[in-house]
């Protein structure tokens, strides 16, 4: 039996905006080698697998070139699939059991919210090659267990950086998330690049806005944000601390274009 594959743009509701995820959900079990030579296939930055396990859906999300623990805009467009296709009734939550724990979706008119860990970041002293690595001066270096965070002093600098992917590499662990406060409707923006996953740059990443809740908490003295990650193709997110260990994103998903693998 053929399997259906199912290409969606997530933290947007624009086409060819966002972040494209790919989302099967399997109708038979699959081996971890097939699922990333699929994953290698459609070339995006996450293809995410689902089979139903009881009351929810085992989750998990690869790269082209490797599974990752957590990711949130292709749990966002399985959560879009699964009520878009009728695998759950549009009032049901998505429930997701993963290798980062169990995490809910919720419907809220045209949004969907996530419930996902918060990732806490500390302040270090910065790798000696990371201002050759980024090309701009930063006002502060934190790290994570997703990568470093970096602060930038205008959401402009956030925008036009240029970093240099081929020395990222380089670091040992080669993720790089930037931020600064933002101007106009946004209270902060970001970038998050990523050639340690295969991904130079991923376009809106709901695993770096867990890092970005509680730092910017912390400055802004807030709990509810508006976010935009300013790629290429550029995406929104709601973020809003929700407590110590959790933070929930929202964002709204379209669907791209079905398929089938032979």
């Amino acid at each position: 039996m053929k399997q259906t594959i199912t290409q969606v743009d997530a933290f947007t509701h624009q086409l060819f905006h966002g972040n494209p995820a790919a989302v099967c959900v399997l109708q038979n079990p699959q081996d971890e080698l097939w699922m990333q030579q699929v994953a290698a296939e459609m070339n995006l930055s996450e293809t995410a697998f689902l089979i139903k396990q009881n009351d929810g859906f085992n989750l998990r999300w690869f790269t082209p070139t490797v599974e990752v623990p957590l990711c949130g805009h292709a749990t966002l467009a399985s959560a879009h699939v699964l009520w878009s296709e009728g695998h759950l009734e549009t009032h049901e939550i998505a429930k997701f059991y993963t290798k980062s724990g169990l995490l809910i979706a919720k419907r809220k008119n045209d949004w969907i919210e996530l419930d996902f860990p918060v990732n806490n970041s500390q302040m270090i002293e910065p790798p000696a090659a990371l201002k050759e690595i980024l090309g701009v001066n930063y006002q502060s270096v934190y790290r994570n267990s997703l990568g470093y965070l970096v602060e930038l002093e205008s959401a402009k600098l956030v925008s036009e950086i240029q970093p240099n992917f081929q020395k990222m590499t380089t670091l040992d662990i080669a993720n790089v998330i930037v931020t600064s406060i933002g101007d106009k409707e946004y209270d902060f923006v970001s970038r998050f690049f990523a050639p340690g996953l295969g991904i130079n740059e991923d376009p809106v990443t709901g695993a770096a806005h867990c890092c970005l809740a509680p730092f910017w908490r912390e400055r802004l003295k807030k709990d509810n944000f508006l976010a935009y990650q300013a790629s290429s193709r550029g995406g929104v997110v709601k973020v809003s601390y929700a407590g110590e260990d959790r933070v929930f994103l929202a964002g709204q998903a379209i669907t791209v274009m079905r398929g089938e693998l032979q």
